[in-house]
């Protein structure tokens, strides 16, 4: 395989990929997209069945926003393609008093204009009786958000890129020898040559491997397991619109409710384990199942015999504070590298394809959060 004359190549076809070959191709570029496994393979972070799309992040008012236009671009391309990928479940946040970051967020939504519910235990109780909200002080339900398929929607991105002239390819890239200032060509683990004008480096957990010497300090890939649990036969008060997505801040707990009949879906939202997304076993750990079902028992009462009818570990690939890295190499001209969305990612799509094809023309100002300057090497957890 050998495409010349391309405007841009792709490295990476997982969502951050897929959306800014689809922003390129839009914009009339001849754009030649490539991953290793596949778009939205298993090993990916962009594989699992689904994702959370949620505007709230404490007072972070720019991923607010991001995910406000991301939603719009998502919707707007599921009905073009006569797809129903997303699940209007809502987002219910569960907050204690002492909670900040709920708090903030509370604001945030409200000046951002952001529809919310503000409910009282006493009012979640009635709204939502399938959860145990002894000790929750207040909650707030975004009826607007809710969840997105992940593999079928970057496979549906994929597919439109593709009607718009992206050309793809599945093969492995090989990590970088000397480039001296400029890239002519990336050259694939089967020897071929892919010679492009840009090249956009969008491959998550597996970017520290492709530029050990740069990121391998700066992007950390963590093991992160997920737990799917069957919920009794006939039960409806767990599908949605009876059960929305929930998120508890000071647990450091999520969960969807039973989309599609796979049962209630519960994860950690603590920093695993260092991971290679490569070869790491993805088995999950006893420890990892036992204090998920610990919570599942106290959380939702109903469910405390609930078989575990599915698990996956998957991984995060977060930067020293959980912002994105959107960035041009420092010594190599038309490179571009974009990563670092780690479990808050996905939902960000379309508004990161949008930011990055804007960087690479010229046509949008850098914002500093994202800059590679600003990776530290050690982490501290900023951005939730």
């Amino acid at each position: 395989m050998r495409a010349g004359n391309t405007d841009f190549v792709v490295i990476g076809a997982g969502v951050f990929g897929v959306w800014t070959a689809h922003a390129l191709r839009s914009q009339g570029h001849s754009v030649m997209l490539i991953d290793a496994h596949g778009a939205g393979n298993n090993r990916s972070s962009s594989g699992d069945e689904s994702r959370i799309i949620r505007m709230g992040y404490g007072a972070d008012a720019l991923y607010t926003r991001w995910a406000t236009r991301s939603l719009r671009r998502w919707r707007a391309l599921f009905h073009a393609t006569g797809q129903t990928l997303f699940v209007n479940t809502g987002v219910l946040w569960l907050s204690s008093e002492l909670d900040r970051y709920t708090q903030d967020l509370l604001r945030t939504l409200a000046t951002e204009g952001i529809p919310y519910e503000e409910l009282s235990t006493s009012e979640l109780t009635a709204r939502f009786p399938q959860i145990n909200v002894d000790d929750v002080a207040f909650g707030i339900l975004e009826p607007e958000s809710g969840v997105l398929l992940a593999r079928r929607a970057v496979q549906a991105v994929l597919d439109d890129a593709i009607r718009l002239g992206v050309q793809y390819a599945i093969d492995a890239v090989a990590p970088l020898q000397s480039a001296n200032g400029n890239l002519a060509h990336v050259r694939t683990r089967s020897g071929e040559d892919i010679s492009g004008g840009t090249f956009v480096f969008s491959c998550g957990a597996w970017l520290p491997q492709l530029f050990p010497e740069l990121l391998g300090s700066r992007i950390f890939p963590t093991r992160q397991e997920v737990f799917y649990f069957g919920t009794p036969p006939g039960a409806r008060g767990f599908k949605p619109p009876r059960m929305p997505v929930w998120l508890h801040h000071q647990d450091d707990m999520y969960g969807l409710p039973d989309i599609e009949n796979r049962g209630i879906k519960v994860a950690s939202d603590r920093h695993g384990e260092p991971f290679d997304p490569e070869t790491g076993d993805r088995t999950v750990s006893e420890s990892g199942e036992q204090e998920v079902r610990a919570y599942l028992c106290h959380r939702f009462p109903w469910l405390k015999r609930a078989p575990l009818t599915e698990t996956r570990v998957c991984q995060y690939e977060n930067t020293s504070n959980g912002d994105f890295l959107i960035d041009r190499h420092p010594d190599i001209e038309n490179v571009w590298l974009v990563g670092g969305g780690s479990g808050h990612g996905f939902k960000h799509g379309p508004a990161v394809g949008e930011y990055l094809v804007g960087r690479i023309l010229e046509t949008t100002p850098p914002e500093t959060r994202f800059l590679l300057m600003r990776k530290r090497l050690v982490q501290q957890r900023t951005v939730y």
